[in-house]
């Protein structure tokens, strides 16, 4: 979608990248790095100045004290950090239940590893987690849940009874839970919970984040992994072949950006509120059906008003002839039909972006 927006001269509201350069004090850090000469491997599971600033940063948000070399490896991005949680965690013939729609690189990764994958479907308009379905789902070969909180591609945040009856499920199994929480600090509505911190469930949940998001640094690749140390072996073993060692400068920048104060935090939720404002409007104003985000920088919405039968074809529609880009989410589920429905733009945009994508909705969108 992104190559045919660029075609056909479309704003980006597609693929979830900031258009937008992160803070001067992160990009200044990496090069100070670079200029004082760390630039060689680095240590394979994080340099320590960034395991420690990661452990910090695990403290303050969820109250769990974690060791910053026993549990904690730095990853290239969070989709590397999956990855190696999957194929060192994994093995073939396992079960591994997912919450659809999902970030692609789940269910892929899961095919490298060999597993068999089981889909829930949180269904609009709140997404909610159907618990009974989920429990019945759980069998004698289920290895690991998977979740993603605040949610890729709905918004949505898993509230603390969703967490604690998924809790409960993996306590009653024996389940290892897999969190994806790269979006923890776009919040709107409530605060995040990570999974980690709901009773006895640290030592059986590998909690997955990166830098990308919240600095608008996606192009870095900064992830990691926190996990107990029986499950930081294994992911780290598969970490050690996929990339060995992750970029040394920016590592350094890294542990800078995760010490930032609050008021940073503060800020980027204030900048991202406004934002999401100016699509939301603009979206129910072109007459989509329109459903609540709580967190990410995604909003999700049903294109049916308009005519089309499925979300690819009113996506290339909405990028030639409106000149807007979005991402059909039937490729995020098991059963792309469970999808065809459904759209999903970013507002991780600036705003004059954002206001000249909505002036272009407004203007040649016609419902039907």
């Amino acid at each position: 979608m992104s190559m045919l927006a660029i075609k056909h001269g479309a704003i980006n509201l597609g693929q979830g990248f900031p258009n937008f350069d992160g803070p001067d004090f992160v990009k200044e850090a990496a090069i100070q790095a670079i200029n004082a000469g760390k630039n060689q491997y680095a240590r394979g599971f994080g340099v320590p100045e960034l395991n420690s600033a990661i452990a910090e940063r695990f403290l303050k948000d969820s109250g769990l004290q974690v060791d910053p070399d026993k549990e904690v490896t730095v990853t290239s991005g969070c989709t590397e950090a999956i990855a190696a949680t999957i194929l060192g965690l994994i093995n073939p013939g396992d079960e591994v239940i997912l919450f659809a729609p999902f970030y692609d690189s789940y269910e892929a990764t899961l095919s490298m590893a060999g597993a068999n994958v089981k889909a829930i479907t949180l269904r609009a308009p709140d997404f909610a987690v159907p618990l009974e379905e989920l429990e019945a789902a759980v069998s004698k070969d289920t290895k690991a849940i998977m979740i993603n909180t605040p949610h890729n591609p709905t918004g949505k945040m898993f509230t603390r009874e969703e967490l604690e009856s998924i809790a409960a499920l993996c306590k009653e199994n024996d389940v290892l839970l897999f969190s994806d929480e790269v979006y923890d600090k776009l919040v709107f509505e409530a605060d995040h919970i990570s999974m980690a911190s709901i009773p006895g469930m640290y030592e059986r949940t590998v909690t997955m984040n990166s830098l990308g998001k919240t600095f608008s640094l996606t192009g870095w690749k900064i992830g990691w992994a926190i996990a107990p140390p029986h499950l930081t072996w294994g992911l780290r073993q598969a970490h050690s072949f996929l990339t060995f060692a992750t970029c040394t400068p920016m590592q350094a920048a890294a542990a800078a950006a995760l010490r930032a104060p609050d008021s940073y935090y503060d800020e980027l939720k204030r900048d991202y509120s406004a934002k999401k404002a100016i699509l939301l409007e603009g979206l129910e104003a072109a007459g989509f059906i329109v459903y609540p985000s709580s967190g990410t920088y995604y909003i999700m919405v049903d294109h049916t008003p308009f005519g089309f039968d499925s979300d690819v074809e009113f996506c290339e529609y909405l990028i030639r002839e409106v000149g807007v880009c979005a991402i059909p989410p039937s490729v995020f589920y098991l059963d792309p039909e469970e999808g065809k429905k459904l759209v999903r733009f970013t507002f991780s945009k600036d705003e004059g972006t954002l206001r000249a994508a909505v002036e272009r909705l407004k203007a040649k969108l016609r419902r039907k």
